[in-house]
């Protein structure tokens, strides 16, 4: 979540607020549950109009759906404060129309290990390659993005970006594939990536 304070500058010029929070992603982050939804509110006081819970805020669909019962009150409201990751900001805005202003700083897409544990595991490069890493990604999970194994600077498989604590992805990667009995994969050049795309278009249609 940003600070309060800057929730609050981001705020000021706006005299009626709506809250929305995100059913799903936000509340396993504790960052735009029901709790935090209803803190954000009381601290704002007045200016809030009322607030919603969405299930996912990041589906137009779930939008309609979930928010039907406030169409008076977002109609009222001058801004639409949003507790989610930043597509689901950018969803409510396409949806409604209103200014939406960002509750939180949207840092990766993650796994969840428990609550309030969550890791980087996944930068949406637009060309998996997981089949043959052993399901660990080496775009997201090396600090340097290699794709041809590891670099000079792992020491006992540590990395050293981050003073040697993080544990080197390509050693993770020889490890799970020689478990797997599939070194040869190991081995496999891999060219460098067309990051364009990542970026081709804003508009995916399957």
């Amino acid at each position: 979540m940003k600070p309060f304070e800057e929730v609050q500058a981001m705020t000021e010029s706006y005299e009626k607020i709506f809250i929305v929070g995100c059913g799903t992603c936000s509340t396993s982050c504790q960052t735009g549950g029901e709790e935090q939804v209803s803190e954000m509110a009381d601290k704002l006081g007045d200016k809030v109009v009322g607030t919603a819970m969405v299930e996912e805020p990041c589906d137009i669909r779930i939008d309609r759906r979930d928010l039907k019962a406030h169409k008076a009150e977002i109609g009222e409201a001058d801004a639409i404060l949003v507790m989610s990751c930043g597509v689901g900001v950018q969803t409510l805005g396409d949806y409604t129309g209103k200014i939406v202003l960002p509750a939180s700083d949207t840092l990766f897409i993650g796994e969840t290990e428990r609550i309030g544990k969550f890791y980087d595991r996944c930068m949406a490069c637009g060309e998996c390659i997981l089949d043959e890493t052993g399901g660990i990604c080496p775009i997201t999970r090396c600090a340097k993005a290699l794709l041809n194994g590891p670099c000079g600077g792992q020491v006992d498989g540590k990395c050293e970006v981050g003073e040697y604590t993080h544990d080197c992805a390509w050693v993770l990667i020889y490890d799970r594939l020689k478990e797997q009995d599939r070194l040869d994969l190991f081995m496999k050049f891999r060219p460098p990536r067309d990051y364009s795309k990542k970026t081709l278009t804003t508009e995916h249609i399957f």
